[in-house]
């Protein structure tokens, strides 16, 4: 079967389907039919570029197409990737930086007009606290330690330890009441 024998419209009505094939088959949400526009492309450009010499025609349009989706994927990750980079960039910037980490998130180190690492704060607070809440204070919420390792550093039960957490929540609420009265 000889292209220049054939216009491109019959074979595009005989191939339609491959399109629709890769996209079902590379598991591709399609709702603004760029992916088939892509593949129709490639299935024209396959057209142009074919040698019946080399293979048969249906072999060389799966290629081209399943290749440039492929390809367009990669392109629409990569864009998705540099939005990400300079939203992050972005966000840096408005926050000057100041970020700290807990169980993979970040949280602004500036928290209401107060920098939490503000030495007259964290003694403000330490002043209202007993030896073992201020290590509560200390190991989660600052380190960031899960609540059985403090005990088995601190050489007591969980309940313990989470008991100096509840002391700490009454006392603060406490004073965040009496401040703002």
């Amino acid at each position: 079967m000889e292209k220049d024998m054939i216009d491109f419209e019959e074979i595009f009505k005989q191939n339609e389907r491959r399109i629709h094939y890769h996209i079902h088959r590379l598991n591709i949400q399609d709702p603004h039919k760029e992916f088939y526009q892509e593949g129709l492309v490639a299935m024209w450009r396959a057209y142009e570029n074919y040698q019946p010499d080399k293979g048969p025609m249906a072999t060389y349009f799966n290629y081209i197409i399943r290749n440039r989706m492929i390809d367009l994927m990669r392109k629409q990750n990569k864009e998705i990737e540099k939005t990400m980079h300079y939203a992050q960039e972005h966000r840096t910037h408005i926050d000057d930086g100041n970020y700290y980490r807990s169980q993979g998130l970040l949280y602004p180190m500036v928290q209401n007009g107060r920098d939490v690492r503000d030495a007259a704060f964290w003694q403000q607070v330490r002043d209202q606290l007993s030896d073992n809440q201020w290590k509560w204070v200390i190991f989660h919420i600052i380190e960031d330690k899960p609540l059985k390792e403090i005990a088995e550093q601190e050489g007591v039960t969980v309940e313990a330890v989470k008991s100096w957490g509840k002391g700490v929540r009454r006392k603060l609420r406490g004073a965040v009441g009496n401040d703002s009265g």
